[in-house]
């Protein structure tokens, strides 16, 4: 019997493009590691040996991806349920509403703005902006009374952001232009006279290469270039710290946070901003977490670490530095904290599932703000009248935005999405399991609740493990579509996490990042043992440090897993400082010109651990030409090595988007598109397709 077109694609043997490998070497302490694709380092828009491999890895990969069963299928179905009416949380400035919406299919989310008893209006439409629709807002932030609007402008998924000024009446822009921005905040001052941000100088060498170093805080003055911009506060003599500046409710004071690397460790500074005052020091050190809540005359409320682990609110005099406790560490981890009125919120997670609980002034508790479930509840802008929004999601519940009200801790949905699915039809759970070392893990398991139960079914295994950022139930189209079709999600939330706070987090950073991998794989084996899944029918996923957590393991464990999908990964641990943000990760990484850091990431760094001899799952690497976080570098070159070593039969394939970053800004067609990518490719190795 012959086999179908698509049947016969999928079978026949890959013929990989072949990659030139060169002799160079990462030489450092006393070791000699060979780094034969280093060439595919150069940045693909300016390298015109860099982009033909791009070209002819991505004409075998959608050649590959064409031939799948059901691709075209999910991408329909992708495209019916992304379709659908949904918002961001509002942000409130003298009764002025402002918020986004995405109509369904738009490529980019539209601004919009409402007046007490107006309707709502779009102040700012980005999707006319660029024809492939991959020119995005960023992030935006309105003056205190309502009048103004600064916004960052983010092309093609690049960290880089360009920062304009509109008129909220007119809606058309001011003269002002900032450029060189990058990981800063914006804070208006209460006059509405000009802003904060901060920003890097100018790079002379490649600007989405570069090492980011220098950044400093400055203040624009409305109606002034940005050469005339007022300098507020840097550091030289340590180039690699970056400062953000935030303006209290009141707007007396201007805080300042320094920090240096991923970690929640900052150091505090503080200006009276009417004296005109220099910034002066309020916590020296890059010891511990110190996050703004709020703030009432000479008094500011902090979200701490020091001297908790899990974390506790405190209040600090601005003038003298003096601390009391105000709410205290509990068993929940405190994820952020804000001033709502005459009350403290505090957002917790027990177990990874959002706990908001409501405290007076003095600590005293008051009760829990009501939520309908299991999912992940954030926003709580801080308020004076006490007043706020918040978004709760959960795995099968879109985003629903509730108004809060603190004085009386009731909540009520304000705009709730409409999509084609019923969310009752879905079961979420919650299971722990011991990992290598007996730590007992949580995984939250997904499926539709009709699934039979009794016997393995296909199963999509995501985490991500690192940075102290913790994975939370939240609502996802393209994870929807693979538990419609009939499969399992689960997400594990493995060490290298904040799930349990900083205890958690060292577990799996530094020279405890195998943790991470342990865990991850105690997760795969849990799935087979309890009967939800076989590994055959096994695939995992991860972006990012969950990239790197992808590649690590199916290195380590590859007769565990059917398919592998590592996005934008971190995949070459020897070099990843040398570019863009990359060394802010020593963090979590570590410094690798230290020897055991070198000689501990050389063990587990995907790329360079890719051995012969085994066969490895089904592999779809996905990245993009301008992620300027985790260089697209990184994924050309583990797939370099992965095509080049005898590692079986099955495809080993990567996927390069142009036009996009590490994720954020990333247009809806986009999005589509890579998911019925990866469910075609992961379905098919799984037997969900097939």
């Amino acid at each position: 019997m012959m086999m179908s077109t698509a049947a016969s694609v999928v079978a026949a043997p890959i013929a990989y493009p072949e990659t030139q490998r060169g002799l160079e070497v990462e030489a450092r302490h006393g070791l000699s590691v060979p780094d034969p694709y280093r060439w595919l380092e150069a940045d693909v828009r300016t390298d015109a040996n860099v982009a033909k491999w791009v070209d002819t890895q991505n004409t075998v990969t959608m050649g590959y991806l064409a031939g799948l069963p059901k691709r075209e299928t999910i991408r329909q179905r992708l495209t019916e349920l992304y379709n659908y009416e949904r918002f961001g949380i509002p942000r409130v400035r003298s009764g002025v509403q402002f918020f986004t919406r995405n109509s369904g299919l738009q490529n980019q989310a539209v601004l919009y703005v409402q007046a007490p008893g107006a309707e709502p209006r779009v102040l700012i439409d980005p999707n006319p902006w660029a024809k492939d629709g991959a020119t995005a807002l960023a992030e935006w932030q309105p003056s205190e009374d309502g009048k103004l609007l600064v916004y960052a402008v983010q092309d093609g998924g690049t960290d880089w952001r360009t920062l304009k000024l509109r008129d909220v009446a007119t809606g058309q822009d001011l003269p002002d232009v900032i450029e060189w921005v990058k990981s800063s905040a914006i804070a208006w001052k209460k006059d509405g006279s000009g802003f904060y941000y901060s920003r890097f100088p100018e790079q002379a060498g490649p600007k989405y290469l570069g090492v980011s170093l220098n950044q400093k805080l400055y203040f624009h003055k409305l109606g002034t270039p940005q050469s005339a911009d007022q300098l507020i506060f840097e550091m030289p003599e340590h180039p690699k710290r970056g400062h953000f500046g935030q303006v209290t409710d009141d707007g007396r004071w201007l805080v300042i946070i320094t920090a240096e690397g991923t970690d929640d460790r900052y150091e505090v500074r503080i200006a009276d901003i009417a004296k005109s005052e220099k910034p002066r020091a309020l916590v020296t050190g890059l010891d511990h977490d110190w996050s703004l809540a709020g703030s009432k005359g000479d008094t500011l409320y902090f979200r701490t670490n020091k001297d908790a682990p899990k974390g506790r609110i405190i209040a600090m005099n601005a003038i003298t530095a003096a601390i009391r406790q105000i709410v205290p560490e509990g068993a929940a981890t405190l994820n952020g904290a804000s001033l709502l009125g005459n009350r403290l919120v505090a957002e917790t997670l027990e177990d990874a599932k959002s706990v908001v609980r409501l405290y007076e002034m003095d600590g005293k508790p008051v009760g829990v703000v009501p939520l309908p479930g299991i999912g992940t509840a954030g926003g709580f802008e801080s308020s004076d009248d006490g007043k706020t929004y918040f978004a709760f999601s959960s795995f099968a519940t879109p985003g629903l935005i509730w108004r809060y009200d603190a004085a009386s801790n009731e909540a009520e949905v304000v705009r709730q999405a409409k999509v084609a699915f019923n969310p009752a039809d879905y079961t979420v759970s919650q299971v722990f399991y011991p990992s290598k070392d007996g730590t007992r893990v949580p995984m939250f398991v997904a499926h539709r609740k009709d699934l039979d139960v009794s016997k393995p079914h296909p199963t999509l295994l995501y985490a991500y493990g690192g940075f102290n950022i913790s994975s939370t139930p939240g609502f996802s189209v393209s994870r929807l579509v693979w538990m419609e079709m009939g499969g399992v999600f689960a997400m594990a939330n493995i060490r290298g996490g904040g799930e349990y706070g900083k205890a958690w987090h060292d577990g799996g950073r530094l020279l405890n990042k195998q943790n991470v991998f342990d865990d991850f794989i105690a997760a795969g084996e849990a799935l087979v043992k309890q009967g939800t899944t076989t590994p055959q029918q096994l695939a995992i996923q991860g972006g990012s440090n969950g990239g790197l957590l992808v590649g690590a393991v199916t290195n380590q464990r590859p007769d565990l897993f059917a398919a592998a999908l590592p996005a934008v990964g971190v995949m070459d641990m020897l070099r990843y400082a040398n570019w863009t943000a990359g060394r802010y990760w020593v963090d979590d990484y570590g410094d690798v010109t230290k020897p055991e850091f070198f000689r501990y990431n050389l063990g587990f760094s995907p790329y360079h651990n890719v051995k012969g001899g085994k066969d490895y799952p089904a592999i779809l690497v996905t990245t993009a030409d301008t992620d300027d976080r985790v260089v697209p570098g990184h994924s050309f070159k583990y797939a370099a090595a992965l095509q080049a070593a005898p590692i079986g039969d099955k495809p080993h394939l990567i996927r390069i988007e142009t036009r996009a970053g590490h994720g954020s800004g990333k247009p809806t067609d986009k999005i589509i598109a890579e998911a019925a990518d990866l469910w075609a490719f992961a379905g098919y190795w799984t037997g969900l397709t097939k």
